[in-house]
């Protein structure tokens, strides 16, 4: 069966996947600076169509593994856009342009389903699921392929929270939010679910937490 993946989530050293106040200018709130350390990479600096690349390194070896083998995406609405409740603007396509990173069919969880939007290589798909039935969803759209879970945060705590994650990628960023949305909440002793956790430290000051089983 495919494995269900998070790749290159940044958390503050309290625990908080995004800041407070997400808007068009800053997708992350005031944490924007969580994704710091991604920004630079040369995996970032490529998929954004700078052909001269990025840095290399620790930073870019995990953000590259974000795309291997992934047949399909599963993401929460405020990943695709900062609109909340009934659908005010239909010519949102999200924050990627035209062309999106993805590649793949994509999941995005929503109180109010609406119709597929196309994009060139990515369909987003809106549904109103549990973890479960949209992780079944993705997985008959990915084949033998991985699902990725993208975030945001209440996204990914929910797919935790059901036992339905094999491979998690946290980066821990030493910054202080104080405010936000959490990952962590209500999942005392989520390190049981795993087989294997890793540590690794970059030069950049983040640390790179991997759980896998």
């Amino acid at each position: 069966m495919s494995r269900v993946r998070v790749h290159n989530f940044g958390v503050s050293l309290d625990g908080f996947g995004t800041g407070a106040g997400q808007s068009l200018e800053e997708p992350f709130g005031h944490g924007q600076h969580l994704m710091n350390w991604f920004f630079p990479t040369d995996a970032f600096q490529r998929m954004h169509g700078n052909p001269e690349g990025g840095a290399t390194g620790i930073d870019d070896d995990f953000a590259k593994a974000w795309g291997g083998d992934i047949g399909a995406e599963i993401m929460g609405r405020n990943k695709f856009g900062p609109q909340r409740g009934p659908w005010a603007d239909d010519d949102w396509t999200g924050w990627w342009g035209d062309e999106p990173p993805f590649h793949t069919p994509c999941f995005v969880l929503t109180h109010h389903p609406r119709e597929p939007i196309e994009l060139t290589g990515t369909t987003f798909h809106f549904i109103d699921a549990t973890p479960e039935e949209a992780l079944a969803q993705a997985r008959a759209a990915a084949g033998d392929l991985d699902v990725r879970i993208g975030g945001g945060p209440t996204t990914v705590r929910e797919f935790l929270a059901a036992d339905l994650v094999d491979y998690l990628h946290v980066v821990v960023v030493p910054t202080v939010l104080g405010r936000g949305e959490r990952l962590w909440d209500d999942l005392e002793g989520l390190e049981a679910q795993f087989d294997k956790i890793t540590a690794t430290s970059s030069p950049s000051g983040v640390t790179h937490l991997e759980f896998e089983r």
